[in-house]
């Protein structure tokens, strides 16, 4: 563990039972207490989540709203003040730089919350889109000097509340609040979520991280609340269907293959990306990602071939038992002829074909 990155937690990891793993050159837990119990209590009560190896890039300036309208497939400009939109970076082929959500702070500053793994990427995209421009714009990348902790579940409101002064029911879905005082700790508090539950994100200086996630864990204890590892976090999004970069999205994948279609306002004026999405729009996409369950005993896993018949149409690029349906589940990139609802498939695993049914997603829809 000594070459890979630590997120301001760490050091707490141990004394909370945490299993480190290398995920991604991190060294983040998977599990704490075990990974179907840990979404149980997501599910049921509440989880605290370190997600600090999340990338966060500010880009301020007078024409900030003006480049990242060119950067992002969403529209940019319908963002109010405290809004949170969630968009893609696209290739000009209209394959996937990264997935993020923009954070309007005020008119001429935005944060930009980037998947870990491609922060160093996105920055240079961001940069290197600049260069020979004329856009006024300052870009910082200040993911060394930000934590990230994401408390989520029903009771998560009831547990935060305790450490605030600020009515947490003002902030809507995909809203936030800066410079708000948690337990004295000076916060941006968003509430977007990646686990299909109700929850917050809390965006801290590195320095005040560990003590805000004890303190968390302490006031939170009667309501339930547990530290949650990457497994959990991982059988959470994927019952609510949501989308991980390099699985469901990438270069080869584009928003459209993914369904999330509604994220890419072709109706903006050029983004980049824009023509290719447009031309795949208009001539209707080949393949597309659908969710699935299995008819037969066996966990699909990322990567494993999708057949019908003797033909290959596709492959698996996320699998899970998930212990909220007790059903073994996935999603896979198929040929788009193969993808109607209730159409039977056949899942390559170990060397067998099992069985599997197409079905609606997200598997999961809290109540």
């Amino acid at each position: 563990m000594e070459n890979l990155k630590k997120t301001p937690i760490y050091n707490l990891y141990e004394s909370y039972g945490g299993k480190i793993i290398d995920f991604g050159g991190w060294a983040l837990p998977v599990q704490f207490q075990g990974i179907i119990e840990e979404h149980n209590n997501v599910r049921e009560r509440a989880g605290l989540f370190d997600v600090s190896h999340m990338g966060e890039i500010n880009v301020s300036g007078v024409d900030a709203k003006e480049f990242l309208q060119y950067l992002c497939t969403n529209d940019i400009t319908s963002a109010d003040v405290g809004q949170a939109i969630y968009t893609f970076f696209c290739y000009e082929h209209g394959g996937v730089v990264d997935d993020l959500i923009v954070y309007k702070i005020a008119d001429d500053s935005y944060m930009l919350v980037v998947n870990a793994a491609n922060t160093d990427k996105d920055y240079e995209w961001i940069l290197t889109q600049l260069q020979n421009s004329n856009w006024q714009v300052d870009v910082k990348n200040v993911s060394d000097q930000t934590a990230l902790l994401a408390l989520q579940g029903p009771n998560a409101q009831r547990i935060l509340q305790k450490l605030t002064e600020y009515d947490l029911s003002l902030i809507k879905r995909f809203r936030f609040v800066a410079n708000l005082s948690i337990a004295g700790v000076p916060a941006l508090i968003s509430r977007t979520g990646y686990t299909g539950e109700d929850g917050f994100e809390l965006y801290v200086n590195s320095d005040a991280a560990q003590a805000l996630w004890n303190k968390i864990l302490e006031i939170g204890l009667d309501d339930g609340v547990m530290p949650i590892g990457l497994g959990a976090r991982d059988t959470l999004r994927l019952e609510a269907g949501l989308p991980l970069y390099g699985h469901e999205l990438s270069a080869e994948i584009s928003p459209l293959e993914a369904n999330l279609n509604f994220f890419v306002k072709l109706n903006k004026h050029k983004f980049i990306g824009k023509d290719a999405l447009a031309t795949q729009k208009q001539a209707g996409v080949s393949r597309k990602l659908v969710g699935f369950k299995m008819l037969e005993r066996g966990i699909p896993r990322s990567e494993y071939p999708v057949y019908v018949d003797d033909t290959e149409i596709g492959k698996v690029t996320s699998g899970t038992f998930a212990p909220t349906l007790k059903e073994n589940i996935g999603i896979c990139l198929i040929d788009i002829e193969y993808s109607k609802v209730g159409n039977i498939i056949d899942i390559g695993i170990r060397n067998k074909r099992l069985k599997a049914e197409i079905i609606q997603t997200p598997f999961y829809k809290r109540k």
